[in-house]
Formats: structure tokens, sequence, C-alpha cells
């Protein structure tokens, strides 16, 4: 059963679940925060991230909660700037008045490329406490394969934004490289990281993520002749996917797609899947951009279709929620 939570909303990206069940919603266009009663569907802006340069794909994506944000407060945000894609952190506080909950922005990490195209966005903390981002190759596949470049990578770094020190290379964020545009993070229960990846005009991709990994762009797309590269789980055409969030609940990684307005489930089987993907939703709400599981097993999802590239229909962009059974 699917049912909205709340409507009206201007392009957003990121999506993370508050104690108690509310949400914080980001605005990719305008910046803002927003946030979201889970049962009332009442928004209230949280507050600006100052210095969130919106153009073409870029702005203010991904959020994601401190571990020890019952302590700290933190809320991490990826933006886009005038000069780069960064991680920052900003400490939130729900007693403030509306509009100014949200704390002068720290930088975590600076210096990823960015770009009017694939600025990835994705952060997500793991279970092992390490900050995690999908990057993207900002439209120069180059980057992907350029091991001294932050995009076209998987980074994963401490709170703080230093290396976390059993990296592939111990002085360095990066996790794994040859990513065209990573927009979907998510750990299994046995901890393995998977990862959602955009293609270009043949595959996109659903990856089981290994430390130091090369999946292979632009060298190669999809699976088939990968010698030396990671071969993906599943794949489909772009028409029917362009996956940007996932998650993952009841045993099956659920993908949220953009061009192919559906939300794809992939039951597991370890480190394969174990059936084929089902689609839900299929045009009923048209792109679908994040999706988050909440402790209860259900899903929270995010629609996309303010964002310059979809149809916009009454009441959109939405914030919905699905029963998982």
């Amino acid at each position: 059963m699917t049912g909205t939570v709340t409507e009206g909303l201007d392009s957003p990206w990121g999506v993370a679940l508050l104690p108690g069940g509310d949400a914080l919603v980001a605005s990719r266009d305008t910046g803002t925060v927003h946030r979201v009663d889970a049962e009332s569907g009442r928004k209230t802006e949280a507050g600006r991230v100052p210095g969130v340069a919106a153009r073409g794909e870029g702005g203010l994506l991904g959020l994601a909660l401190s571990p020890d944000f019952g302590s700290d407060s933190y809320v991490y945000a990826y933006v886009t700037t005038g000069s780069d894609n960064r991680i920052v952190r900003m400490a939130y506080d729900d007693r403030r008045d509306p509009g100014q909950q949200l704390g002068a922005p720290d930088v975590v990490l600076r210096g990823i490329p960015k770009g009017e195209i694939h600025n990835g966005g994705r952060i997500a903390f793991g279970p092992d406490g390490m900050l995690y981002a999908g990057t993207g190759e900002t439209g120069r596949p180059g980057l992907a394969q350029d091991e001294d470049s932050l995009g076209g990578k998987i980074l994963r770094m401490t709170p703080e934004g230093e290396p976390a020190g059993d990296n592939p290379d111990a002085g360095s964020v990066v996790y794994s490289l040859g990513h065209r545009n990573v927009q979907g993070l998510a750990w299994d229960g046995e901890g393995r990281l998977w990862a959602s990846e955009l293609g270009q005009n043949t595959w996109d991709e659903l990856n089981l993520v290994r430390a130091g990994g090369n999946y292979g762009w632009p060298e190669v797309e999809g699976d088939g002749d990968r010698a030396g590269y990671v071969d993906p789980v599943v794949v489909w055409r772009p028409a029917d996917a362009s996956p940007s969030g996932i998650a993952i609940t009841r045993g099956s990684v659920w993908v949220a797609s953009l061009r192919g307005e559906r939300l794809w489930r992939v039951p597991l089987d370890g480190t394969r899947a174990a059936a084929e993907p089902q689609a839900f939703l299929t045009g009923e709400y048209g792109r679908l951009r994040t999706v988050v599981a909440a402790p209860d097993g259900s899903l929270w999802l995010t629609t996309s279709n303010t964002d310059g590239r979809g149809d916009v229909r009454d009441g959109d962009d939405r914030l919905l929620r699905l029963t998982v059974r």
C-alpha cells in the first residue's frame, strides 16, 4: 500500500529520517531543508544551506544523520558550490524558530569535481560508522579511472572527513573507482555495501561494492568483457531504470528509478540476485529519486518531477510511504 505523506515539495533530493519518525527533506534547487511531520504531512522549513550553487544536476543533494545524532545533532549534506562538490555538516536544533534550526555548515570534505551533469550526491553512514559518498565524473569520463580525482568514485571517510585507516590507500578517501554516477548506497544485513550506477546508453547497474574494486567506467558498461573489472549483479536498460536512490529492507534491494518511473525490487540471496527484478509503481507517480527504509520496514520515497526533466503533475513533488510485506 502506498500513501502520500506530503505534497508540494520543490526538487526534493536527499531524505533523512529523524528519531521519532519525521523526515528531513532537501530541495536541490532552493538549498532549503524542510522537516515533514510523519503523521500530518505538515512541512516546516528547518533552514537553508548557504553557498549552494544549484545548476544543472547540482545543488543541495544527499542528506545523512550522524551515527551519534542523539548527542551531537549533526546533519550532513552533499552540496554543489561555485567551485566544487563538498560535504558539510550542521548542528540541528528543532527548539529554534522555523528557518533557524540548522547551524552554520562546517566543511567535512571539499574538492569533489562538479559539473552540469553527473555530480553523484548520495551520502550515507555505514554500519562501521564511516561516512560514504557516491560521486560522479561530471561528464568527463576519464575522471572515473583517475586515482588522483575524487570524481567517479565511492568515497569512505571518518565523520570528520579523514580517510578511513583501512581504506585501500590509507591516505585516500577513495574506496572504489570506475563509476559513472553513483546516486544510491545501502547495506544489507551482513554489512555488504550495494550501489546503483547510472549508465550511459546501454546499461544501468546494481553493484556489490568491494574495497578497491574498479567498476570499469568508461572502459566498459554493464556486464560482459570486463577482465580486471568488477561485474554488476543486475543490469537494466536506461529507459527502464536510470537508478537513483536505493534502500534495503526485508531481504531485497529497492531501487528508485528516474527515467524508468518505477520502483524496482531485487530479492537478494547473499551476494547475488535471488530472482528477476520486479517493478512496482510503474508510471503511477512519475520519476522516483530517493528511497529510504524506515525502522518499521516501510519505505519512504520522493518523486522527482519538478527537477526540470519530469512531467509535473498536480501535487508534485511528493513524499510517499510504501508498506512492504
